[in-house]
């Protein structure tokens, strides 16, 4: 399964805001994407496309975060809105 491991880039971490636009932009592919801490074990990781999910992570600003999919388009898509600042 393709996966990435990500800096959290969100000043307020993966919170509200950013959370919803993860969760938004995971839902909109066919494949499950996952998420964990980076130095969790796999069977903590969290549905990506549930918002709430994601917060339960408490994934602050600097912190690494796996991002796991058998699509790797979504790993890329969800990827790439975690190291930005989507707070901003």
């Amino acid at each position: 399964m393709p996966s990435r491991t990500v800096t959290v880039g969100s000043a307020v971490g993966l919170h509200a805001r950013p959370a919803a636009l993860i969760a938004q932009a995971a839902g909109g592919f066919d494949e499950e994407v996952t998420l964990r801490l980076a130095d969790a074990h796999p069977d903590d990781a969290v549905d990506a496309a549930s918002s709430l999910m994601i917060m339960t992570l408490g994934a602050e600003k600097g912190t690494l975060v796996t991002v796991e999919s058998d699509d790797p388009a979504a790993v890329d898509r969800v990827v790439g809105l975690i190291e930005q600042d989507l707070d901003a």
